[in-house]
Formats: C-alpha cells, structure tokens, sequence
C-alpha cells in the first residue's frame, strides 16, 4: 500500500484539475532499473492499466505499475516546496540510499549493483 501526504494530495488535486485529466487519470508511478542508485523513479498524470494498484483518496488518485509494486510497497508520496525545489518526492523505506536529487535509490533487498551498470548523477 502507498500512503500521499496532506501536502502531496493537494499539489496533486491541484495538478489533476490544472491539467484537465479525467476520473480515470490520476498520479501513476513506476520503478525502472537505470539511475545513479540503480532503480529510478517514473511518474506522470495517466490511467491505470491491468494489474495496477490503485489508492483513493478525496479528489485524486495514485496508480502504482504492477511491475513496480513490490518495490513501491510501503512508500510514502510527499511534496516539497522550498527555495531551491519543488515537486513530488517519494519517502521509499526500502530505499538502502538515495541519489543527491532524489530521482533514483538502491534497493536494500538485493545486492549493489556492478558500478559500470550506474548512470552518472547530476549532483
């Protein structure tokens, strides 16, 4: 199950209106290999697809790709808003590390990967 702060549902509904998206659509997050730490964040505005898990809740919704559940499981999507940033961050505790921008982590279920397999970060 993935929980969506207070601050994040309401930068969602905001982006979901902004946007024009239908009841379908919602904030759809996805992991894929690649990154500076191994696995790296997707999302964007869509509708789910078969298999996906799909979490309610007043005015919008989160889709979580079934190929990206058991990575997502637990998580916990935020949204920052300071000086030098803002936009959605997912709190991943699963997450052994993190990159410096926060789009990409290392899962702390399975080995490090082989350094020629990471990307370069731009932090």
């Amino acid at each position: 199950m993935i929980r969506i702060s207070d601050p994040a549902a309401k930068a969602l509904r905001q982006l979901l209106e902004s946007k024009g998206a239908g009841p379908d659509e919602g904030l759809r997050l996805a992991v894929r290999k690649g990154g500076c730490a191994g696995w790296q964040y997707e999302m964007g505005i869509g509708e789910a697809e078969d298999g996906d898990r799909i979490s309610e809740f007043e005015g919008g919704r989160v889709i979580v790709a079934a190929d990206s559940v058991d990575r997502l499981d637990g998580c916990e999507v935020d949204y920052v808003d300071s000086l030098s940033d803002a936009g959605f961050r997912i709190n991943n505790p699963r997450a052994a590390r993190s990159c410096g921008c926060g789009t990409s982590f290392e899962d702390a279920g399975e080995p490090p990967l082989d350094p020629s397999e990471i990307e370069e970060c731009g932090n």
